[in-house]
């Protein structure tokens, strides 16, 4: 993802959301502080691979197949403990610090990747975990503008940004566990942070040419992110 290309988008949720652009460029430089340039070359088996995108919602535990089937498993914060106790291998962890940081410490001294992401309102949680981590194996993230070992590959939530990061690599097929679009259990701003993950994945399934099957029955009703 070009930061060209995202920034349009990035910008529309900023002011959705009334997020200031400052709080997630201070979070940036603070997990910039602490990270190393990641190897990419680690991912190189995610090229042209069927990519597991597990997300946290109440359908996972009925859906483990999806990812048990898969060649790659990217899952999205506490998804990764639930895919794990049910002993299915976790490639990368994707997490903004919120729930379950402890897990992706253990990952990271486990010699398994972490994508740890720096917004606005997480700071002390960068600073608190983040020098905890074994660094070779964290991918630095933010959803600003890159600096140093810290990339921007898109996306907004936990869930779609290892949609996007799999895309990135190269991921010849997106499959999706553990997405909850409508969850009704859900406060009021996560909701909407779910709406966004829907358009941010119908924007990535038509810049990929291909329809992802979570989204199916829905699609059309999508708005567009741009």
């Amino acid at each position: 993802m070009n930061f060209d290309d995202w920034e349009p988008v990035y910008e529309a949720i900023l002011a959705d959301f009334g997020f200031g652009r400052e709080a997630d460029e201070r979070a940036r430089d603070v997990l910039a502080e602490f990270a190393v340039p990641f190897d990419t070359e680690r991912f190189a088996d995610v090229t042209d691979s069927t990519v597991a995108i597990a997300g946290a919602g109440p359908s996972l535990a009925a859906e483990l197949d999806v990812a048990a089937a898969a060649d790659v498993v990217f899952a999205a914060s506490t998804a990764t403990d639930v895919l794990r106790d049910a002993d299915i291998s976790v490639d990368l962890m994707v997490t903004d610090l919120d729930k379950n940081p402890e897990t992706a410490v253990a990952l990271t001294r486990e010699g398994v990747p972490v994508a740890a992401h720096a917004h606005g309102d997480n700071v002390p949680a960068v600073r608190e975990w983040v020098p905890k981590f074994d660094r070779e194996h964290v991918l630095a993230t933010t959803q600003a503008a890159p600096v140093g070992p810290v990339v921007d590959y898109g996306g907004f939530t936990d869930g779609d940004r290892a949609a996007f990061i799999a895309d990135e690599f190269g991921a010849g097929e997106l499959v999706f566990l553990g997405w909850d679009f409508d969850d009704p259990d859900v406060d009021d701003v996560k909701a909407r942070k779910l709406q966004w993950a829907e358009r941010l994945l119908r924007w990535l399934e038509v810049r990929r040419d291909e329809e992802f099957t979570v989204l199916d029955g829905q699609r059309e009703s999508i708005r567009p992110v741009r």
